[in-house]
């Protein structure tokens, strides 16, 4: 996964700007905006709930991204995950205040304007009444061809287009409306994709010893992913590497029998991993 620091119309119909239902994206990924985060005036926590979030339906994130208040920055790195065609989820920067940009930001990455959803504005009206001032109405104002995402916390929505779902940067708001976008629109996706993880502990085993198996059985098993975690020990506990494999079932089985008699061969002690 890399980690960088720095769809469908109302209705729940496709969007002319969205690959079709059948269609799977290439990644899944997560960016998390703001100031705030980069400084250190507040703590991320959107990363670690993403991951949780996916794995209890069988997915998994593939990287994450993390960016300012920058409107240049992130309207490149929007018309560069609009194009791969990747599912995004993005946390933050939809308000509109002068340093929230997520919005303008992806209409100019799609190249499209941003226009007062219907949807969006009932919303709103119900939530203020009579005090759902033009600047309150500015909060339902997305790119051309957006739908909305319900917010159960104070019915302010957000927004998705192009497998792109752009959320409050507050977690209270955030995650529930996460939960009804893997639920309710990416339902699809649960476990679309049989995998497997296996892994067994190697006592007292330099990764350098280990090195010329992993490479070999990188080359020989291309449908899983080998993963080798060291770690040094300490307070009783002996220097060890968690070698294993994640993927396709059939592969992951075969590659750890290689692994543990390759290991075994090469006198290392070893045991499964709990």
């Amino acid at each position: 996964m890399t980690l960088h620091f720095e769809q469908a119309q109302a209705g729940g119909q496709p969007s002319p700007l969205s690959p079709g239902l059948g269609e799977r994206p290439s990644s899944t990924g997560v960016f998390i905006i703001g100031d705030e985060i980069l400084s250190g005036k507040r703590e991320d926590k959107h990363f670690a709930k993403v991951i949780a979030l996916l794995k209890a339906r069988g997915m998994t994130l593939d990287w994450a991204r993390y960016l300012g208040d920058d409107r240049a920055r992130l309207t490149e790195a929007l018309r560069a995950s609009f194009a791969a065609g990747d599912i995004v989820f993005s946390f933050g920067g939809i308000g509109i205040t002068p340093d929230d940009h997520t919005r303008q930001a992806a209409a100019a990455a799609l190249g499209v304007g941003i226009v007062l959803h219907p949807e969006a504005e009932g919303e709103i009206r119900n939530r203020f009444g009579a005090e759902a001032t033009p600047q309150r109405l500015m909060l339902g104002e997305f790119p051309a061809g957006s739908a909305i995402i319900p917010n159960p916390y104070n019915r302010i929505p957000g927004f998705s287009i192009r497998n792109h779902y752009f959320f409050p940067g507050f977690p209270v708001m955030s995650w529930p409306m996460l939960e009804w976008v893997l639920d309710q629109r990416l339902a699809h996706l649960h476990h679309a994709l049989a995998r497997a993880e296996q892994a067994i502990i190697v006592d007292e085993a330099p990764e350098s010893g280990l090195l010329d198996l992993m490479n070999r059985i990188t080359a020989a098993y291309p449908d899983a992913t080998l993963f080798s975690l060291p770690s040094l020990g300490g307070e009783g506990v002996r220097r060890h590497i968690e070698l294993g494999m994640r993927g396709k079932p059939e592969s992951v089985r075969q590659a750890m029998e290689d692994i543990c008699a390759e290991v075994t061969r090469l006198g290392y002690a070893w045991r499964a991993q709990a």
